[in-house]
């Protein structure tokens, strides 16, 4: 994934979202025979299988107990309960090395439960552990039947959790040119990039190779068998969609009710994921620019000339940093994940043209999960490591040169940053990935609920479609909501969330291409 495709940014305005709109567990159901269990071959991505799970795995029970404070979140309320599941590292060995996943749950209040729902908030990175209880009211609907579970995925947070570089180092690595216009500035451009992966190295060990997508998915599997559900429960949003359509690929006979919104194209190369971000960033950008009376074409080319001045000469803030041209491009981004925002990137950019560059820097540190004190969240260190490991692509510099006028035509603001995230992303990655694109079919797997929104930037609407079609014929049916901004599900349409809530609480499965008004 392009850095931009993550639901992780809203994590430090979890309200700008959601505003906007201790018993033990049982063990496996017991088809694996006698405490063990099957899993799909981890090479071949095919509903193969491999060698049976240990007891010691499929039959452990999980310590559920109170939820502690971390660094980057307190401790929730005494509603939640966490524990902590072992898996396979290396899921090719079963038999061998283990590693901790860290858990969280609320149970299901109503009387009918119907087992548990797993959530994946996105990335690749999102701590499920600290972001679960921040939409706790959001998925209140869900929880009358549903125990709410979610997790940190290995590599990150609890997880084993991955930090490549130091609050200093991150911090020293923002005067790094992400679109270099010379030589010297490429040069340091790839260079940082190649030492970024050394420290993700040095920092995951044997985890570097261990983390993928795939790795997860299985994981998911064993989750399920532990929580003693027979068959799978899932909400995935935003890359989260990705992973439930990997799990759906290996595991077609385990779903049975799974929601992917906000959805990731499975089509698409990093290549293709890079232009389809530039896309939908613009369109979001263009639709801004509307609501402010502005006309697109002219209003992109202000921005752009805006961010051009803070390249050559980087703005003054009310600190002692300097606002430039990546940071502010950042900070700009920030805000067109939600339409309710769209109004403190008016202010800021109004600032920024005033020559401070204090609100733009202020948008920036939200996204990129900086404190007041210069303490930085880590998910895009566990998101690269991820999507690294995942993608076999590694443009070069000079293919992206060749493709950067297609990146500027399709945005004139985002498409050269995206255009050069290609190259730098994955640049001479210790791993190599695994894929082109990600497995999504599900032959055989009952209805999966796609939900696509026209206005999302980070993960383009036409994405919806391609996910519906990839997992296949009466088994992808895609929900259209005509909104703006990044997820559909609690955003302030009763449409979706009814249709959402009836299809994962009453097993209702709406007409294929449904559509909701805002």
């Amino acid at each position: 994934m392009a850095r931009f495709v993550r639901w992780t940014a809203l994590a430090a305005a979890a309200a700008l979202l959601v505003g906007g709109c201790s018993s033990g567990s049982s063990s496996d159901d017991g088809r694996g025979g006698g405490g063990t269990s099957t899993a799909a071959s981890p090479s071949s991505g095919s509903s193969g299988t491999t060698a049976a799970l240990p007891s010691s795995l499929t039959a452990q029970k999980l310590a559920w107990g109170r939820c502690k404070a971390t660094d980057d979140s307190p401790a929730p309320g005494n509603d939640w309960q966490c524990a902590r599941l072992k898996v396979p590292l290396d899921w090719s060995k079963p038999q061998g090395e283990t590693m901790g996943l860290g858990l969280i749950r609320a149970e299901a209040r109503g009387g009918r439960r119907i087992g548990s729902l797993l959530f994946n908030f996105g990335g690749p990175g999102a701590p499920g552990v600290s972001y679960l209880p921040s939409f706790g009211p959001t998925f209140a609907k869900l929880r009358e039947q549903y125990d709410l579970v979610s997790w940190d995925p290995r590599g990150v947070g609890s997880s084993g959790g991955i930090r490549c570089r130091s609050d200093k180092e991150i911090q020293a690595a923002e005067s790094v040119d992400t679109t270099p216009d010379t030589p010297a500035e490429e040069k340091a451009y790839l260079q940082d990039a190649v030492d970024f992966g050394k420290g993700c190295e040095k920092a995951a060990g044997k985890l570097m190779a261990h983390a993928s997508t795939t790795d997860t998915a299985r994981d998911m599997d064993l989750m399920r068998q532990v929580l003693g559900d027979p068959e799978m429960h899932y909400f995935g949003i935003s890359y989260g969609t990705e992973l439930g359509g990997v799990y759906a690929h290996l595991f077609p006979k385990k779903v049975a009710r799974l929601v992917l919104d906000a959805v990731v194209d499975p089509s698409a190369d990093m290549v293709g994921h890079a232009e389809n971000q530039a896309r939908g960033f613009q369109r979001a950008l263009d639709d801004y620019l509307k609501s402010t009376g502005q006309d697109p074409a002219q209003g992109s080319r202000t921005i752009s000339a805006l961010l051009k001045r803070i390249d050559t000469r980087p703005l003054p803030t009310s600190g002692s940093r300097r606002l430039t041209q990546t940071l502010a491009l950042t900070g700009l981004t920030y805000p067109l994940y939600s339409k309710q925002s769209w109004p403190s990137l008016t202010s800021a950019l109004n600032t920024a043209e005033n020559g401070d560059g204090s609100e733009l820097l202020s948008l920036a540190d939200e996204y990129n999960g900086r404190d007041a004190s210069g303490h930085y969240e880590t998910t895009t260190h566990s998101q690269r490591v991820i999507s690294c490991l995942d993608s076999r692509l590694r443009p070069t510099p000079a293919e992206t040169r060749r493709r950067l006028a297609r990146f500027e035509k399709i945005s004139p603001v985002f498409g050269d940053f995206m255009g050069w995230d290609t190259a730098g992303w994955c640049h001479d990655w210790p791993v190599a990935g695994q894929w082109n694109t990600p497995p999504a079919s599900a032959p055989g797997a009952p209805p999966i609920l796609v939900v696509g929104n026209t206005g999302d930037p980070a993960t383009p609407y036409e994405g919806a479609r391609k996910m519906a079609d990839e997992l296949g014929k009466g088994v992808g049916v895609e929900l259209t909501w005509k909104g703006e901004g990044h997820v559909a599900y609690g955003k302030g349409s009763d449409c979706v969330d009814s249709t959402v809530n009836a299809y994962l609480l009453n097993g209702t499965v709406p007409k294929d291409g449904k559509v909701c008004a805002s």
